[in-house]
């Protein structure tokens, strides 16, 4: 299998800067032989952040950062002067990451806007130095504290795809074909299983110069949702996208099974999928005649809208985009 450029989960182990040692330092120069205390405070160690980047759509750059170590802060000196802070360390990711502790597995922080900044680990506070102990009848403070640690754990980053609309089905339901088709993205398609093997995302040119993002989700196979086929590690891309568009050959055996397998898996994934707005598209129809277009209708949920569309004819991809921009503001509204 081809080493793919598409990453999208990472593991990497992160520290943030410990705090400086406030100083324990008194007043001495020329002038001054007794002097009160003056000691600084300690700098604080430096933060690891995320950032988000619109111009990013995958965690590669970030795929061999094993250990992401932030600064310690410097530790405060004598004339009050507080010790330099650590240099914060900012991990740029693109939109839709959700970082996540290790152990707990407890989701943490989810960037979602491009340049959105969160301090995902805090440095250590620096200590206080021993200017800040003086009272009336302790002048000569000898105590002064010390830095607090940073935070340190194993991370994971998950890359969830953001887009309006997800292509869902079987291998070989002519998903990539259509992407090709309708949006200037270049998937990799042949007639056999699992083609796509990471989400495609591309932008569909509607009219008066909108345009929406349809992402071709790698395919979905009986038992996906307990690690069949390429397993869940590609569900959790459908998480964000509000609009799902189910893609069924005209070929095959039963029409309607194959859209109750695929609501199945999803829904043994994540039952909140079950809300998203679901289409159902019939693929390669230039193989249909209008009577066996009819006993495919009647097989399939009335509740859903359907259509008949062809890219390698170019059947029907009008009325798809038109349906699909329909929904999207409907759903947005």
């Amino acid at each position: 299998m081809e080493k793919s450029n598409f990453v999208d989960q990472i593991r990497i182990f992160c520290r943030s800067g410990h705090g400086g040692a406030g100083s324990r330092h008194f007043m001495r120069n020329k002038f001054t032989a007794l002097g009160g205390p003056d000691g600084g405070d300690g700098g604080r160690g430096g933060h690891i952040i995320l950032r988000g980047n619109r111009n990013l759509w995958t965690l590669l750059h970030l795929r061999y950062f094993k250990n992401v170590l932030a600064e310690n802060g410097e530790s405060g000196s004598g004339n009050n002067k507080t010790g330099r802070f650590g240099k914060d360390i900012i991990l740029e990711v693109p939109l839709g990451t959700v970082a996540r502790d290790e152990e707990t597995g407890k989701q943490e922080i989810e960037i979602l806007e491009d340049g959105q900044e969160v301090i995902w680990m805090p440095g250590g506070k620096g200590g206080l130095g021993n200017s800040h102990f003086a009272t009336p009848t302790n002048q000569a403070p000898e105590h002064a504290q010390p830095g607090l640690p940073g935070e340190e754990a194993w991370k994971v980053l998950e890359l969830k795809v953001l887009a309006d609309v997800g292509l869902v089905g079987f291998p070989n339901a002519g998903k990539s074909t259509l992407l090709s088709v309708i949006t200037a993205a270049k998937p990799k398609i042949a007639d056999y299983a699992f083609t796509t093997i990471t989400p495609n995302l591309g932008i569909v040119e509607y009219r008066d110069g909108k345009s929406f993002c349809i992402a071709d989700l790698p395919g979905i196979i009986e038992g996906a949702a307990e690690g069949k086929g390429l397993g869940h590690r590609f569900l959790r891309h459908i998480e964000r996208n509000p609009i799902l568009l189910f893609l069924i050959p005209a070929d095959s055996d039963n029409h309607r099974r194959e859209f109750d397998i695929l609501v199945n898996e999803l829904e043994q994934y994540n039952s909140d999928l079950m809300h998203k707005q679901f289409i159902i598209a019939i693929s390669k129809s230039d193989l249909l005649d209008q009577e066996l277009m009819d006993a495919i209708s009647n097989e399939l949920p009335k509740e859903y809208p359907h259509l008949f569309i062809s890219a390698v004819a170019q059947k029907g991809l009008t009325e798809l985009k038109d349906l699909l921009w329909k929904e999207l503001n409907t759903t947005r509204e």
